[in-house]
C-alpha cells in the first residue's frame, strides 16, 4: 500500500504498509513490557508518550501487555534497524538493537496524532495507532549535526532539547563545536583561564555589514565538566554520539587570550568579529603538550571514538614570519607553513590514536600532504607524510577533500556548504534575517546525495554518511536557531535514513504533517511560505550571493 495512505512518517521508513483492519487504542489499562535490553526505550515510551496522554502505560509482563518491545540481533533487521507491527491485538517493537528498538519506538508515536508530542494532556482524545507493518533501518552509519555554540553559547537546557529534536529525526551524532575566537565553552581543569577569561567577549557583531556594528553587550558562558557529563550521558541514552571539536590552529584566538604564550601575537583579545583572522597559534613543543593535555581532559568527558579538532581556515601569515615556525620548518624537512599545518595535525592525530580515539578534522588537514586542490599525494617536495589511518575527513569546501580523502583510505562525513550549512538564507526574499552564503532551501536539502559521484563502490565504502552544519554567528538566540534549523533539518533527516529515490513533491506532504508535531513541542521553525513578521531582522546586512 502506498506511503501517503499511512500516517505522515518521516523519515520515511524503508516498508510501510497498511495492516489488516483492526487498531490499537491506548487507555487508562494499556500495558508495556521489555525484556532486560529495551528497558531504557520503555522508560523513554511511559516519560514521553505517558506525559502527552495522561496516560500510565504501566508496566507488564509479555502476556498481559498490549505493547511489547524486545531486542533481537538475530531477527535479520541489521544495525540500528526495527519492526514495528500493530494491529487489533496489540503492538509489538522488535529492534536489532537499543538503538534500532528506540528508533521504532519513535516511529510508534509518530502514528498518535500531533498532540503526542506535548508535555501535558489536552482534554480526553483518543490515542489510537493506526494498523501498520513496518520495517525500517538506516542508510548510513552518521547521520549528524554540528552545533556552534561557540559563536554564541547555548544554554545547557537548550542543548538537552536540541538533542531530544534529534533524537525524534531519528539522528545519531551531534557535533559540538566548543572552541573558536569568539570564544571557549568547555571547562578543562588543569588550564582554568580558558573558562574564566576565555568564555566571554566584550560585545559581538552584528550581522556582517562594513565597517562593523556591534551590539556592545558582553556575550558569554561555558559548560562545566559535569554539564558535559550529564549531556553526554542524556545524548547517550537517546543512542546519539557526542563529538567534541575544539579548533586548532586557527580560529583560536580565545585560547591565546586567556594564554597568550600559546600565540604569536602576545596579549590579544577575545575576538568580537566574525571572520578568519590572522592571529593562529604557535607550533611549539609547548603549545603541543598544552593541547594533548586539553585532548586528555576532553578523552575523559566524552567516551566516543571520535575527537575534532578542526584544522580549518589557518592563515599562514604569521607562521611565515615566526622564527619559531621557521626553525620547525627546517628542523622536521617540511616544504611549507602547510606541510607545517599538516605536521601540527598529526602529532595531535598520534597522540589520539595512541589512547585509542579516531582523530576527525574539517578538509583542510589534508593540505599539505596529500590534496592541493586535486587528489594525489606529494609531488616531491618534503616526506609528504600523512594521517594515521584512522583519521577522518569532514568535507565542508565541496566534495572534492571527501572524493581525495575516500581514494586515499580514509573515512569521510560528507558536509558540503551548499547543501550542509544551516546558516545560508532559505529564500530571496529580503525578509529573510541576515541572508548569508548561497540558496539552500528544504527541497535542496532533501535532495542532496551524500556520496559523490565518481566513486567506486569500495571508495564509496569510506562515506560514512553525513553532517549539516549549523554555525551559529547570526543565531544569538535558541528562537533564532530553531528559524534557521527547522525544517531543514527534518528534510536532512530523510536524506540521510532513507533508502530509494527521492521525489520533493511526494515529501513535502509529509513534512507539513510533520511541522504539526514540531508545532506542539514549541519548535518556532520557518513556515514553508516565509518567516512570520516577528522573524525577520530588519536592518541587518548578510553576505553572499
Amino acid at each position: 500500500m502506498p506511503h501517503t495512505s499511512l500516517p505522515s512518517l518521516l523519515p520515511r521508513p524503508t516498508s510501510a504498509t497498511a495492516g489488516e483492519p483492526g487498531s490499537l487504542t491506548l487507555t487508562q489499562t494499556t500495558r508495556v513490557s521489555a525484556d532486560a535490553p529495551a528497558a531504557g526505550v520503555l522508560a523513554w515510551l511511559q516519560r514521553e508518550i505517558g506525559a502527552a496522554t495522561g496516560l500510565p502505560l504501566a508496566t507488564g509482563d509479555e502476556d498481559s501487555a498490549q505493547i511489547r518491545l524486545s531486542v533481537d540481533p538475530r531477527a535479520g533487521l541489521g544495525r540500528e534497524g526495527y519492526r514495528l507491527i500493530v494491529d487489533g491485538e496489540g503492538a509489538i517493537i522488535v529492534g536489532h538493537d537499543p538503538a534500532g528498538l528506540f528508533y521504532g519506538a519513535q516511529t510508534l508515536r509518530q502514528l498518535l496524532p500531533a498532540d503526542a508530542y506535548r508535555r501535558a494532556p489536552l482534554g480526553d482524545p483518543a490515542w489510537t495507532l493506526p494498523p501498520v507493518s513496518i520495517t525500517d533501518a538506516p542508510r548510513f552509519r552518521w547521520r549528524g549535526v554540528m552545533l556552534d555554540v561557540a559563536r554564541h553559547f547555548l544554554p545547557k537546557h537548550e542543548v538537552l532539547r536540541f538533542i531530544d529534536l534529534l533524537a525524534l529525526h531519528k539522528l545519531n551524532v551531534l557535533h559540538l563545536h566548543l572552541t573558536d575566537d569568539q570564544g571557549w565553552r568547555v571547562q578543562i581543569r588543569r588550564y582554568p583561564r580558558l573558562t574564566e577569561v576565555g568564555s566571554w567577549r566584550t560585545e559581538s557583531q552584528q550581522g556582517a555589514g562594513r565597517p562593523p556594528t556591534f551590539d556592545g553587550r558582553p556575550h558569554g558562558g561555558f559548560y562545566t565538566q559535569d554539564d558535559i557529563r550529564e549531556i553526554v550521558a542524556y545524548a547517550e541514552a537517546r543512542h546519539i554520539s557526542v563529538v567534541p571539536e575544539v579548533d586548532v590552529p586557527g580560529h583560536s584566538q580565545a585560547a591565546i587570550h586567556a594564554y597568550p604564550d600559546l600565540g604569536e601575537s602576545g596579549d590579544i583579545a577575545v575576538g568580537t568579529q566574525w571572520g578568519i583572522f590572522d592571529e593562529v597559534l604557535a607550533v611549539t613543543d609547548h603549545v603541543l603538550d598544552f593541547y594533548k593535555n586539553v585532548l586528555d581532559e576532553l578523552i575523559d568527558l566524552f567516551p566516543g571514538t571520535y575527537v575534532h579538532v578542526g584544522g580549518d581556515e589557518c592563515p599562514k601569515t604569521q607562521w611565515r614570519t615566526s622564527p619559531s615556525a621557521q626553525q620547525r620548518i627546517r628542523e622536521e624537512g617540511l616544504a611549507d607553513e602547510d606541510e607545517l599545518q599538516s605536521w601540527f595535525i598529526r602529532q595531535l592525530d598520534d597522540h589520539l590514536a595512541k589512547r585509542g580515539r579516531r582523530l576527525l578534522g574539517w578538509d583542510e588537514i589534508l593540505e599539505g600532504w596529500l590534496w592541493e586542490g586535486g587528489d594525489t599525494a606529494g609531488d616531491g617536495r618534503g616526506r609528504r607524510e600523512g594521517l594515521s589511518p584512522g583519521a577522518t575527513v569532514m568535507s565542508w569546501r565541496g566534495e572534492e577533500g571527501g572524493i581525495a580523502a575516500a581514494r586515499a583510505g580514509h573515512d569521510v562525513v560528507m558536509s558540503p556548504t551548499h547543501t550542509s550549512y544551516l546558516d545560508y538564507k532559505q529564500s530571496e526574499s529580503e525578509d529573510e534575517p541576515v541572508p548569508v552564503g548561497t540558496l539552500l532551501r528544504v527541497e535542496d536539502v532533501y535532495l542532496a546525495e551524500p556520496v559523490p559521484a565518481g566513486l567506486t563502490e569500495e571508495e564509496a565504502a569510506h562515506v560514512l554518511g553525513a553532517q549539516v552544519n549549523v554555525w551559529t554567528e547570526h543565531m544569538d538566540t535558541p528562537r533564532r536557531l530553531d528559524y534557521m534549523v527547522f525544517p531543514r533539518l527534518s528534510a536532512f533527516a530523510e536524506q540521510v535514513w532513507s533508502t530509494g529515490g527521492r521525489d520533493y513533491a511526494e515529501f513535502e506532504p509529509r513534512l507539513r504533517a510533520h511541522l504539526e508535531r514540531l508545532a506542539a513541542l514549541g519548535v518556532e521553525y520557518r513556515p514553508l511560505d516565509g518567516p512570520r513578521p516577528w522573524q525577520t531582522r530588519p536592518g541587518l546586512v548578510g553576505w553572499g550571493s
